[in-house]
């Protein structure tokens, strides 16, 4: 076998995105939005440095607050408003079909492409049959624990909730008796948002609580089990779990945990190659597992995430952009940000890239996260869906601050998504 280094393999790569995106004609400055965390903006320079060099054409990132909810916002903004200096927004996997009239048909130009990714994701980004977005990875959210701190108290990984508030509690008095007094037992993320959604659906989940809304429609988030769910982590805030938390999202939980300052951390995959970082308080001394379930009998549930890349109607540079749009999503792209990010691929096909699992060993594991994974109910409630979680998530927070039970909340949430239903969906 060959092998090629440096710019022969450089050269290499470029012949070959020629042949696939053609020669540039006129250079094309193309301004792409999307949230940041971590080193977003950074990675993307990088990322994205092939392209332009194939092609002659530039990429700005615009970007956006953390918050998937003020994303969503402005995007909405932007595309009403028919702004033409935005080329490619980067899209939630629930936001398809609230946004679908806004971007470019991508069906026929993916045509050979889209079948190498998750049929499911495909699916998710295909709105009355025109491929809206393109994935360009996916999202699974994991338990991520301190494999120093569990060796050293004689803990294993937690398989229930129960387990996880024994063991967070237990090792954290342990540890704040020999003076660490900053350590937590459980970081996730409790803000009012989208977030909080993705958390709250996986407890209510995985107690047997089902989905908030089911696929046929129905509104099932009134009942038993789910009010079990809430009232057990209304117990973790102040106690495993600081009051803050209650105004965390994703960046504020790593913080807490990658200075070494928590047992326990919920979050997604992009938080594991930065965790391993040389900056980082616990590099190399914590593992992932699958989020814990309520009781024997019920299963592991992770809110299923993942983004995309869409191509703006509005845009004057429709063909550059879609052009980008095709490298994002293809399979360079794709192992790059596997390699460097830990994103988890859509193509499938990457699971057994043997670099991605050299550079990244926890990738080809995470698909035992994926496979529990559970879709927010954007399907079923459509054009609603914003509203439907916005509610879901601000009867959580309030039943977190103590603002009212579990049952008074729910019993009041399935009201206002009954009226917010009315005929259909």
């Amino acid at each position: 076998m060959i092998i090629m280094k440096g710019r022969a393999l450089r050269a290499t790569a470029t012949a070959a995105m020629l042949a696939v995106f053609g020669a540039p004609v006129a250079a094309e400055e193309l301004f792409y939005v999307s949230g940041a965390v971590g080193n977003a903006v950074e990675n993307f320079k990088a990322l994205v440095k092939p392209w332009e060099e194939a092609t002659g054409n530039t990429v700005t990132m615009v970007p956006m607050p953390a918050s998937t909810t003020d994303q969503f916002g402005q995007y909405r903004l932007w595309l009403a408003a028919g702004a033409a200096d935005i080329d490619l927004y980067q899209t939630d996997v629930i936001w398809a079909p609230q946004l679908a009239d806004h971007f470019v048909d991508l069906t026929e130009v993916a045509k050979d492409l889209a079948p190498t990714h998750f049929p499911s994701i495909i699916e998710s980004q295909t709105v009355n049959g025109k491929l809206v977005a393109l994935p360009i990875f996916t999202d699974a959210p994991a338990l991520y624990y301190r494999t120093d701190l569990l060796e050293k108290h004689g803990k294993t990984p937690p398989q229930t909730w129960a387990e996880l508030t024994e063991t967070a509690q237990f090792i954290q008095d342990a540890e704040r008796a020999e003076g660490n007094a900053d350590l937590w037992g459980f970081v996730w993320q409790g803000n009012a948002y989208e977030g909080l959604t993705c958390n709250a659906l996986e407890w209510v989940k995985s107690f047997g609580g089902g989905q908030i809304v089911e696929t046929d429609g129905t509104i099932s988030i009134n009942n038993p089990n789910a009010v079990e769910a809430l009232e057990t982590v209304k117990g973790w805030v102040g106690t495993i779990s600081p009051g803050g938390v209650l105004a965390y999202q994703e960046e504020e939980a790593r913080g807490v945990w990658q200075t070494g300052n928590a047992v326990f951390m919920r979050n997604w995959p992009y938080a594991y190659g930065l965790g391993n970082g040389d900056d980082s308080a616990v590099k190399g001394k914590f593992a992932v597992t699958t989020l814990p379930i309520g009781k024997d009998g019920d299963t592991s549930a992770a809110t299923l995430g993942g983004w995309n890349v869409a191509v703006s109607k509005y845009s004057t540079k429709q063909d550059a952009a879609i052009s980008l749009a095709m490298y994002l999503a293809g399979p360079e792209a794709q192992k790059q940000r596997a390699i460097n990010e830990s994103n988890l691929p859509t193509i499938v096909a990457l699971y057994d890239d043997a670099d991605i699992a050299a550079a990244q060993p926890i990738i080809p594991q995470w698909k035992d996260v994926f496979l529990n994974a559970v879709p927010r109910p954007s399907a079923p409630t459509l054009g609603k869906y914003n509203e439907v979680s916005a509610k879901f998530w601000s009867a959580v927070h309030s039943t977190l601050s103590g603002e009212g039970s579990a049952a008074e909340n729910l019993e009041l949430l399935e009201v206002e998504l009954t009226d917010l239903k009315g005929s259909g969906w």
